[in-house]
């Protein structure tokens, strides 16, 4: 399968530099498979110096309000070689649940400041998309297709697009929805990884106001198996929605996952930051678990919220909301191997 990835790591590590000489004069190898083998060597992601803003809070015309907030976002290499972030605006005066699309562009990924390109998608609910549901956007591309995977509030959508740019709904059955679980309130935040011959969607819910991580596998994106829960409780706790949100998963050496776990957006008022944001990192050798109230597979913490890793050429980035939730960052990521 022609695959190329700009947000989901499936590619593994070839060359660390001095770190790989060392690592190998233990029998390990930073590439996570040497000859075939798969190493067990665990990595921490580490922010690797200052951040630089790529987006603000954008202006949506009479949409607009004070409280309005960028959140959770994507970000993927369009066909003409730019740059592009949609984030969800929430708290707009778009009707229902007040989300929507905003695009931001850049030809070069380290820029600051990208260009703002305007509102890109509002819900449509001739479609049966919930008015304002729109969350989370996340792009893949395959073969000659782009795959935009997001939430309209309940369901897991599909769109796409030829030009990583412009992006047309997928419609099935009179709707672009993949799939979606009664039970499994507010289904939100795709994203996914390939391995092993299947696609992996990760994303949150909330049923009964209890927030936890889910998967379903797919060969084809559009016949998906049943939910199983990946990442649930554990430190930062259960019983409500922000517990469990945005997982990223990143797989830096074969057969090594790492899930970035949200569960808390931090608390910045009256320009004074009250409370950090936090993302959980958790390892595993299983994509499908990562630990289910326990803290097992939990490794490390950072103080982000709703984190996307890039990975481009020999470097890697890590992108998050500003702390007072007013714009979108980048910075550099470093990967440490962890101490015995």
């Amino acid at each position: 399968m022609n695959l190329q990835k700009y947000k989901t790591i499936h590619y593994p590590i070839t060359y660390l530099g001095i770190v790989t000489l060392l690592l190998l004069f233990t029998g390990y190898a930073c590439t996570g498979a040497r000859d075939g083998q798969v190493t067990d060597t665990v990595f921490l992601p580490e922010i690797d110096g200052e951040w630089w803003q790529v987006a603000g809070n954008p202006d949506l015309g009479h949409l607009n309000t004070l409280e309005q907030q960028p959140v959770d976002f994507g970000i993927w290499q369009a066909a003409d070689g730019s740059w592009q972030i949609w984030s969800c605006i929430r708290k707009t005066r778009e009707d229902g649940n007040t989300r929507l699309f905003y695009r931001w562009e850049s030809e070069n990924l380290e820029d600051r400041n990208w260009k703002p390109m305007g509102i890109a998608m509002r819900a449509d609910t001739t479609l049966g998309e919930s008015p304002g549901g729109l969350q989370a956007p996340y792009v893949i591309k395959q073969n000659d297709r782009y795959l935009m995977f997001y939430g309209d509030w309940n369901n897991i959508c599909l769109a796409e697009s030829k030009d990583g740019k412009t992006f047309t709904r997928v419609v099935r059955d009179g709707s672009p929805r993949l799939f979606g679980d009664k039970k499994e309130t507010n289904t939100r935040d795709p994203m996914l990884i390939y391995s092993d011959d299947l696609w992996y969607c990760y994303y949150t819910a909330h049923p009964d106001n209890d927030g936890a991580i889910y998967v379903r596998t797919s060969s084809d994106f559009f016949n998906w198996s049943e939910s199983q829960r990946v990442c649930y409780g554990g430190s930062p706790g259960k019983g409500a929605l922000w517990y469990a949100e945005c997982p990223h998963v990143v797989e830096y050496t074969e057969g090594n996952f790492y899930l970035f776990r949200t569960y808390s957006y931090g608390n910045f008022q009256s320009g004074e930051l009250l409370s950090t944001p936090k993302t959980n990192i958790y390892h595993s050798r299983d994509p499908s678990d990562f630990g289910i109230d326990t803290d097992q597979h939990l490794i490390h913490t950072l103080e982000i919220a709703a984190p996307e890793i890039i990975h481009k050429g020999d470097k890697w980035y890590v992108a998050a909301l500003n702390e007072d939730l007013q714009g979108i960052r980048i910075a550099r990521l470093k990967w440490i191997m962890q101490d015995d």
